[in-house]
């Protein structure tokens, strides 16, 4: 699986002009099933995002996680993070995971990661999603596990 997490003071997914998740301070979570990935791929991810350390300490260093802040995690399916871009101009998606699959891995994670304690809100698999964010640093970080 791959991820890119951002940092933010807050986020939402809005789909069809309806809000369908949103949080205040925490990681906005994009992910992405690749093809070959198995079932203990989600919750070693959510493992990996929950205890990541980029979150600022007293002394202003990036040295707590969002367990450790108590901050929220808004969880987007995203498939273009497979883009192959090693030829021509045009990007292929070959490398992710057939939609199935992907649906049932990108739940898994999301499940996952709630298992460990933060609030998790989600946007909707395979649907058009306008995602709204302000990158606190800015922090971003990509994940392939």
């Amino acid at each position: 699986m791959r991820a890119l997490v951002q940092r933010v003071s807050e986020a939402s997914v809005t789909v069809d002009g309806t809000i369908i998740g949103q949080i205040g301070p925490g990681l906005l979570i994009l992910v992405c099933a690749m093809q070959g990935d198995t079932a203990d791929k989600p919750a070693a991810l959510a493992a990996k995002i929950a205890k990541l350390r980029i979150f600022r300490d007293e002394a202003e260093r990036m040295n707590r996680s969002l367990l450790d802040v108590g901050g929220a995690a808004l969880v987007v399916s995203q498939f273009t993070l497979a883009a192959d871009t090693s030829r021509g101009n045009r990007p292929g998606f070959s490398a992710a995971a057939p939609p199935a699959d992907g649906e049932q891995l990108y739940e898994a994670f999301a499940e996952a990661l709630a298992g460990l304690g933060p609030q998790v809100e989600r946007g909707r698999f395979g649907a058009d999603m306008k995602v709204a964010l302000v990158n606190d640093g800015p922090v971003t970080i990509w994940l392939d596990v």
